[in-house]
């Protein structure tokens, strides 16, 4: 479900953006995996602000430990009760985790895995929808992470992302007119705003394998290959 993505930090893309760039240190990224610190906006003192945080989150019960089990997503139908993101979720603390486009791999007749890049042709620079926490290690250090939700996969995910221990599942991508929504607005309308984005507004191509290890990053993992 969503474990690698990309943003490309050129201004085209920035000038997508409707509330403020990335923080200015943050540079582009071809192959952004779990524990890595990722750039992401949330409200600060009544008004939108970017840092960054560990991609992955780390309840404020935890005590800055990362648990047994992957919490680089949060499932819709869940975590709104899941002990791991209910906290964030009551507290309000919705987050913007920006990203250029996304991997997820398909399996073909012959059980072969093929990683696809997707991507959306409304938006350029996108955000999923995420919450974030802070939690406090024994020597002091505060610990802030995030999570992107993730909901059941439209017609073009369902096909790509058919393998798996979660399978036909994909983020939860917010139309540009809802950014202000899922920070600044009520659960109840923030809850509304989470659907699947639209499969005609996406665009999907396989890419290199290359792309399964974390220490390959560059433009090349994004070039089309042969399906």
């Amino acid at each position: 479900m969503c474990g690698r993505y990309i943003l490309r930090m050129q201004d085209k893309y920035l000038r997508e953006w409707n509330l403020h760039g990335p923080p200015a240190w943050v540079t582009t990224s071809y192959n952004i995996a779990p524990t890595q610190q990722v750039p992401v906006m949330r409200m600060e003192n009544g008004a939108p602000a970017a840092t960054m945080m560990r991609w992955g989150l780390i309840p404020a019960f935890a005590q800055g430990q990362p648990g047994k089990f992957s919490t680089i997503n949060a499932r819709i139908e869940t975590f709104e009760s899941a002990p791991a993101f209910r906290t964030a979720w009551k507290r309000g603390q919705r987050c913007l985790q920006p990203a250029s486009g996304f991997y997820e791999w398909h399996l073909d007749a012959q059980g072969r895995k093929t990683p696809y890049l997707i991507a959306l042709a409304d938006q350029e620079l996108f955000a999923f929808a995420g919450l974030w926490d802070w939690s406090v290690r024994d020597d002091g250090a505060v610990i802030e992470s995030c999570a992107h939700i993730t909901m059941p996969a439209n017609e073009l995910m369902a096909d790509i992302h058919n393998g798996g221990n979660h399978p036909r599942r994909m983020p939860a991508i917010l139309r540009r007119e809802d950014h202000e929504i899922w920070l600044k607005g009520t659960a109840a309308q923030a809850r509304a705003v989470l659907a699947p984005y639209p499969a005609d507004l996406m665009v999907a191509h396989p890419v290199s394998t290359r792309v399964n290890s974390v220490r390959n990053n560059g433009p090349e993992l994004i070039a089309p290959i042969a399906a």
